[in-house]
């Protein structure tokens, strides 16, 4: 398997363009490695493994989701995220991105 560079980073807002949710990436994967049941039963439109997944808290929801790169664009809202685990990873939002805590910047 290949993979290539990941186009969103840790602590970019980001738009799911299947799904139309808001959200901020916390994670990323280089290549899918989750398991192959939860492929088969969640990944529906199926996303290629060797490029970068991502870990993504999703805006005003309680729940992460893990997501391909080919579903994802950028949020370019401004808009802040809500999500009730946004501390654990970020303190700051600024001009668009988190950062601070566990943020790899």
């Amino acid at each position: 398997m290949s993979s290539h560079e990941a186009r969103f980073r840790v602590g970019q807002p980001i738009h799911h363009r299947l799904f139309d949710y808001r959200g901020v990436i916390v994670d990323v994967d280089p290549i899918f490695l989750g398991s192959e049941e939860w492929y088969e039963a969640m990944a529906k439109s199926r996303p290629p493994k060797d490029k970068p997944w991502y870990h993504v808290l999703v805006h005003k929801a309680e729940h992460r989701t893990y997501v391909a790169e080919q579903n994802l664009e950028p949020d370019l809202s401004g808009a802040p995220i809500e999500h009730p685990e946004l501390a654990l990873f970020f303190d700051r939002f600024e001009n668009g991105l988190y950062s601070g805590q566990t943020s790899a910047h």
